[in-house]
């Protein structure tokens, strides 16, 4: 028994690939992107000569829009205007860096830098900002969980929520690891968050034993390299034409496969709760990475009871024998989404009630119990 239950524990611990979560961009199979904001040089010609650069993300809207009118004393006339003027520059070079790297044959995308103030403003600033066509990457960044400093995820899902019903498309997650790791513990309070490719920042070299792998599978972007760990004397990736503190990432699929998964619009299955994972030996996990094992947890409220009614998990209540009027087969029903075998269950539990109130007799025709008349045969009304 105990032989039988280390092997099986073995396999959940089996180590994954370790080019997905340990130093991918050694990888020269894996695709690179560049992301960059206004005020990072860029030599054109010396960066397409790196072959694994597929895609670039360039910061487009940062907070809510600049006002359209100046208005109080001279000193907040004066930044109003300055801050309208940098708007005015930071969005013809967008517009400038767009055309050169689609000409290139560049896949292109645009990030807005969430901050506190009105989530529906931000993402109507984003859209008019940087006005992305249907093949162009769409991102939200969220730097921290701190809503003094930054966008609250309780404002950043609306802001998803109004990204797509203007576009009808989701666009991906920019955050670091404890921000990953706390909506991948809260996905029930964000649904929408927690169901974004996710593009990962973190400086390290493994990610492994810090992944929130309970909710997304592997990231579809890491931010591997960034000024927090590349500098004139050493960075874990160099890229030519750019400076040292450009932010590069190592995406999870080579370069084929990147260009057409972009630009990633779709959420995430949903995957089902799961607690209480198997702990990793010292000795394994650091070795590289490793696969958890996961329980399921039971689901609670309305919509899991109805879930579980039409699975055939239903009950009599307390203190109640069996119901005298036969239920249908729940398991035998055409599966589909819920509401379709809620609508098929209620369909057929009505006819079992006819034939019930009938004492096991067929229905004659053109009679229908439910209504209060009775309607001609269907020979009849040809």
């Amino acid at each position: 028994m105990l032989a039988a239950l280390g092997a099986a524990l073995a396999l959940h611990l089996m180590p994954a690939s370790a080019s997905d979560f340990s130093q991918p961009w050694k990888n020269p199979d894996r695709a690179l992107i560049i992301d960059a904001y206004e005020y990072n040089p860029i030599d054109w010609d010396k960066l397409v000569t790196d072959k694994r650069i597929v895609g670039f993300i360039n910061k487009a809207s940062d907070g809510l829009a600049p006002a359209y009118s100046c208005k109080g004393d001279e000193t907040e006339v004066r930044l109003c205007k300055a801050l309208w003027r940098r708007h005015a520059v930071t969005r013809e070079l967008y517009q400038t860096r767009r055309a050169m790297a689609k000409a290139l044959g560049l896949k292109w995308g645009a990030y807005h830098l969430a901050r506190p103030g009105n989530p529906i403003d931000q993402a109507n600033n984003f859209l008019d900002f940087a006005q992305p066509g249907p093949d162009d990457l769409m991102a939200i960044d969220i730097e921290e969980n701190d809503p003094k400093k930054w966008m609250s995820l309780e404002d950043a899902e609306q802001f998803v929520r109004h990204i797509q019903s203007r576009t009808g498309r989701y666009p991906i997650l920019y955050t670091n690891g404890s921000t990953a790791q706390y909506i991948a513990e809260n996905r029930g309070k964000y649904p929408l968050l927690s169901r974004l490719p996710l593009w990962y920042a973190r400086y390290k070299q493994e990610i492994g034993p810090h992944f929130p792998k309970g909710n997304w599978q592997s990231y579809t972007l890491w931010q591997f390299a960034a000024r927090a760990n590349c500098n004139a004397k050493s960075c874990p990736y160099r890229v030519p034409g750019t400076p040292t503190d450009i932010d590069v990432n190592v995406a999870s699929m080579n370069p084929d496969e990147l260009r057409s998964a972009w630009p990633f619009g779709k959420l995430h299955d949903i995957r089902e709760d799961l607690i209480a994972k198997a702990p990793a030996g010292r000795e394994v996990a650091a070795n590289g990475d490793t696969t958890m094992a996961y329980a399921s947890a039971p689901q609670s409220g309305p919509l899991a009871a109805l879930e579980s009614a039409l699975s055939g998990k239903h009950a009599a209540k307390p203190g109640h024998t069996e119901a005298e009027v036969p239920l249908p087969d729940l398991l035998a029903l055409p599966e589909g989404s819920l509401l379709s075998r809620f609508g098929n269950y209620v369909s057929s539990l009505r006819d079992r009630m006819v034939e019930w109130s009938l004492g096991g007799q067929e229905l004659p025709p053109g009679l229908d119990p439910t209504v209060s008349g009775a309607t001609p045969p269907k020979a009849d009304r040809l």
